[in-house]
């Protein structure tokens, strides 16, 4: 991405990439420290071109690195600031569902009393 890009726009494209839930899966396990191809693999279950494309679009987006040891290919988050990005989306969505959950609530009371 070139700097003369807005930032908001640079954003956009952070957002974007972070939208899809296979690409939110590997950086929620790569939370953990390094991990192998073949150990992503097995935990996600997609087939592995798909893992392959998946990683690729992270690794593009500088949001992962990867290095290998032998015939390994390991990946590892590039800053801990992505770990961060995914907790703040869980208390995001952990405070939309709890509100959501006060509405049902709230609706199954107000159907009780008709």
């Amino acid at each position: 991405m070139t700097s003369n890009v807005p930032l908001y726009q640079a954003k956009a494209e952070l957002f974007r990439t972070l939208g899809h839930p296979v690409r939110i899966r590997v950086l929620e396990l790569l939370q953990g420290g390094p991990r192998q191809v073949s150990d992503l693999l097995a935990s996600i279950e997609v087939e592995s071109s798909n893992l392959s494309q998946q990683l690729a679009v992270l690794r593009r987006a500088g949001l992962v690195t990867s290095s290998r040891e032998g015939s390994a290919v390991f990946y590892t988050l590039s800053t801990p600031d992505v770990a961060n990005l995914l907790l703040y989306g869980r208390r995001i969505l952990a405070d939309m569902w709890s509100d959501r959950g006060t509405m049902v609530a709230e609706l199954r009371e107000s159907v009780a009393t008709v």
